[in-house]
């Protein structure tokens, strides 16, 4: 039996395709324990000095002109406009993936992000590779950067991206509905008990998680704020990723809070923190709200990142596991009214449990299974 060199590509954007490709990477090697597998980010200055220029000028365009961003996004969502930068992302990242493929004599390509997917799509057009060519499409839509027909398979989040797929051309055989991949520490038990006395918490308080995502953006700050209205009594935990003065704003923000609050910064514990949480605020990253729904936990979205993220909030809405709340003056009556309603609580949990996908790691390896040794 002969195994295939595996390159996963995912991109540092925010830490929701790098958790994407580390999950499929684990799910990986504990089945092909000596398989070839490489995980490279395509956006960092070591693979190439443009692509960590793109990302950059796409962290300042979050920061500084989001509306720009959405426009940009929405500009090129149809097929005509999103093809042609389509094409220009091909063209000038196309030499960085070739050497990468040339490096690591790439078999299989995973992708975690559109970016390098555009890349390896048109190197398999011009014949210059011959790897195979999967994507893992880590968001609730379907933008079409997503889609090329080079591509061997896509790994999407639910039936409905599948449909969309199907209507632009894309033939049922390369479409696999497996979720989004996280890791597999989301769907072990837990003895709560246990981690209520590690984080010395008590279980009679409600315990609201409030989250950014990786680069702790979201609005976190403003969500603690909105809490501060609230006289009923909570326990919050705040995760403020990566931003180390949004970790200090909150830290500052402790001394004269009326709730007891524990903050962290980039947190390994994660999993931990949703188990024991009765509700997380949090912008809806695809990775993150996969994350909660493995937990069953209720989620209050805000302050998406426009385009993608908007969407994620719109379908975690409409199948009743989140409430987006769209004007960050209602957090707080938003976060009273669940709260105070243990049906409601109960019925977000309930759809949770049934729109979860904790396993899809396992079921894209499964997918692949195929492709992966030959005689």
């Amino acid at each position: 039996m002969t195994q295939k060199n595996i390159l996963i590509v995912t991109a540092s954007i925010g830490s929701g395709h790098n958790k994407a490709a580390a999950a499929v990477n684990n799910e990986l090697k504990n089945r092909y324990p000596s398989a070839k597998i490489n995980v490279v980010d395509f956006m960092s200055p070591e693979t190439a000095y443009l692509n960590d220029l793109l990302k950059e000028i796409y962290l300042k365009m979050l920061d500084f002109i989001p509306a720009l961003y959405e426009f940009l996004y929405n500009f090129t969502s149809g097929r005509m406009k999103g093809s042609s930068i389509q094409v220009l992302l091909a063209y000038f990242m196309k030499h960085n993936m070739a050497s990468i493929i040339e490096k690591y004599r790439a078999d299989i390509i995973i992708c975690t992000h559109p970016f390098p997917c555009a890349a390896a799509s048109y190197l398999k057009s011009k014949k210059k590779t011959d790897a195979m060519l999967f994507t893992v499409v880590t968001d609730f839509c379907l933008h079409q950067i997503w889609i090329y027909k080079n591509v061997d398979m896509y790994f999407i989040a639910h039936e409905g991206l599948k449909q969309e797929l199907l209507e632009r051309g894309i033939g049922a055989e390369r479409v696999a509905v497996t979720g989004i991949p996280i890791n597999k520490v989301f769907s072990e038990q837990f003895d709560k008990n246990a981690l209520l006395t590690k984080f010395e918490l008590n279980n009679n308080t409600p315990i609201i998680l409030i989250m950014g995502g990786g680069l702790g953006l979201g609005s976190v700050k403003y969500a603690l704020e909105a809490l501060e209205n609230l006289a009923m009594p909570m326990q919050i935990l705040v995760v403020a990723g990566a931003n180390i003065s949004l970790w200090s704003e909150v830290n500052c923000h402790i001394a004269h809070s009326r709730h007891l609050i524990k903050v962290w910064g980039y947190s390994h514990n994660i999993n931990e923190l949703m188990a024991i949480s009765t509700l997380l605020i949090s912008k809806p990253g695809a990775l993150t709200i996969s994350e909660a729904m493995a937990r069953e936990l209720p989620m209050v979205l805000h302050a998406p990142i426009p385009g993608p993220e908007s969407e994620n909030a719109t379908y975690l809405a409409d199948n009743g596991v989140a409430i987006w709340v769209q004007k960050k003056e209602h957090i707080s009556e938003t976060v009273k009214e669940i709260l105070t309603d243990k049906e409601r609580l109960l019925w977000m949990k309930q759809n949770a449990r049934n729109l979860k996908e904790p396993y899809a790691a396992s079921k894209i390896v499964d997918a692949m299974s195929g492709f992966l040794a030959e005689d």
